[in-house]
């Protein structure tokens, strides 16, 4: 089966859906069980109200993430990791995990390419 044929174009938008900085860190901050949004968005710091319901909406769309309302006073929504989202639950901590504990390095080298690249754009 040709990897990159008709099914590259659904998967690279899945994985460009799922891959982006609040993705990673939605599913890190639901590592423990479902939260309402307000505190997943304190758990994110630099997220805006509209991003984050953006990645909420498209994690669900995609299966990964359930939204679940509660019937209170005022109603209240939670949202919580679906076992289809679990199932990429150890990739994700490792990737999260990998990025926190290499950062230092990480910077260090951006450091020293802007240095030899004063005129280069940072990305």
């Amino acid at each position: 089966m040709d990897e990159m044929g008709a099914c590259c174009s659904a998967s690279r938008e899945l994985l460009g859906q799922l891959m982006d900085k609040w993705s990673v860190m939605v599913l890190y901050a639901l590592r423990d069980g479902p939260l309402r949004f307000n505190a997943i968005k304190g758990a994110l710091n630099g997220v805006t109200q509209k991003s984050l319901t953006q990645c909420l909406r498209r994690l669900e769309r995609h299966g990964i993430v359930e939204r679940r309302v509660i019937p209170a006073s005022p109603v209240a929504v939670e949202y919580e990791v679906t076992p289809l989202g679990r199932s990429l639950g150890q990739l994700f901590l490792s990737m999260y995990t990998w990025t926190r504990d290499n950062m230092a390095d990480i910077e260090s080298a951006k450091a020293a390419y802007d240095a030899r690249h004063p005129l280069a754009e940072a990305a």
